[in-house]
């Protein structure tokens, strides 16, 4: 029996669990990325070192290949690839323009509005443009349009240093463009969706931990997040309903929301892919016994994904590591717990206490449990 052929987009350690489960689906696996000693170089069964922003080049050897589908798990720039090419070659896959309003937030914003899903306020700005910011009220966020990761990202609780934070978002955008959103007060977290023939599937609500302000990156997460069903049931609904006024067909889904002391519920983007920092490819798999990255094959291939739960749901636990001190929290885990540890990953960069963005992270370390986390023993806090 012919093995399907599927191209995967990047080759970095966020889409190694893609290539292996694609793999042990009995798929034959074609990755595509800059060449880099990545260890997607070495796991798939064929490796080809294109940039993931050659989408004409990767198109023009997927059609040789004679590919089945096409995918990407956690990563925005490898998503707009995976349209490109699997919309030229008509296979399963989001519409151009799902995958547009999934990818730039300016154009997100512009279709929330106009299906009336609950956003902040916005404004769209270029290098050169002056801005009026008469009748806003601070603090203010500034990001670049097409970027994920926090890149780029500041707090604002004052007009002072507009400049160089729409410098930062500019300097990050891939087209050279800035949002300014009003900041929404509230706990964050991410939706973990699956979509199927335009019926969006919910999976699992993630609670967010970040370093703040004025950067607010993920320092770490948790599944299942604490909320009660009403709210939550709600949550999912705006979701829904928000995933629809994308346009989204077929794929993984990262709706990031914040709920507000009051309940109000604001969607703050959505991406068309599974979400990184081990959430969709471990979370999802600890905390509800669903296999996430099998469904992103299924559904690249053509076929319904199977969302049935196949083992129990625990608590699942991810936590990175900055500083000394985050080493000094997870030596002290791993010397006193270690049945929580499901797996670590570490790099060879140094500790700082410059945070700038998730690219700065020292490591993680993967927690499975079957009681009720202590966070102040984990040393988690949204700060």
């Amino acid at each position: 029996m012919t093995k399907p052929k599927l191209a995967i987009i990047g080759a970095s350690e966020l889409q190694n669990p893609l290539i292996l489960k694609a793999k042990e689906k009995g798929c034959e696996t074609h990755v595509f990325a800059w060449e880099a000693g990545a260890i997607g170089e070495k796991t798939a069964d064929f490796f080809y070192p294109i940039s993931i922003t050659e989408r004409d080049e990767i198109l023009e050897e997927c059609k040789r290949i004679g590919i089945d589908g096409i995918c990407t798990i956690a990563s925005d720039l490898a998503n707009v690839c995976v349209g490109y090419v699997a919309n030229a070659m008509g296979l399963p896959c989001n519409p151009p323009d799902a995958v547009r309003k999934s990818t730039n937030k300016l154009d997100m914003r512009k279709a929330f509005v106009e299906g009336g899903d609950p956003c902040p306020a916005f404004m769209e700005v270029h290098p050169g443009d002056e801005v009026d910011l008469t009748g806003w009220e601070f603090p203010i966020i500034v990001k670049p349009v097409d970027r994920s990761g926090s890149r780029g990202i500041t707090k604002l609780d004052s007009a002072e240093g507009l400049e160089d934070a729409l410098e930062a978002a500019f300097s990050c955008s891939f087209e050279k463009v800035a949002l300014i959103e009003e900041f929404v007060e509230g706990t964050e977290y991410s939706m973990e969706f699956m979509s199927w023939q335009g019926e969006h599937h919910f999976l699992a609500m993630t609670q967010k931990f970040t370093t703040g302000a004025p950067h607010f990156i993920e320092s770490g997460h948790r599944q299942p997040a604490p909320v009660d069903p009403e709210t939550q049931a709600r949550a999912v609904a705006v979701c829904q309903h928000a995933l629809t006024s994308l346009g989204v067909q077929s794929s993984a889904d990262v709706p990031e929301v914040k709920i507000a002391d009051d309940g109000t519920i604001k969607i703050i983007e959505i991406a068309s892919r599974m979400a990184g920092d081990c959430i969709g490819s471990d979370l999802v798999r600890i905390s509800t016994g669903i296999d996430y990255v099998g469904a992103v094959v299924d559904a690249a291939l053509g076929k319904e994904p199977d969302l049935e739960p196949k083992t129990a749901g625990r608590q699942a636990v991810v936590k990175y590591a900055f500083t000394k001190h985050d080493v000094e929290v997870i030596d002290r885990i791993r010397a006193e717990h270690p049945e929580w540890i499901v797996r670590e990953d570490w790099n060879d960069a140094e500790a700082t206490d410059e945070i700038l963005d998730s690219s700065t992270r020292l490591g993680y370390i993967l927690m499975a449990l079957d009681e009720e986390p202590d966070f102040d023993y984990l040393d988690m806090h949204n700060l």
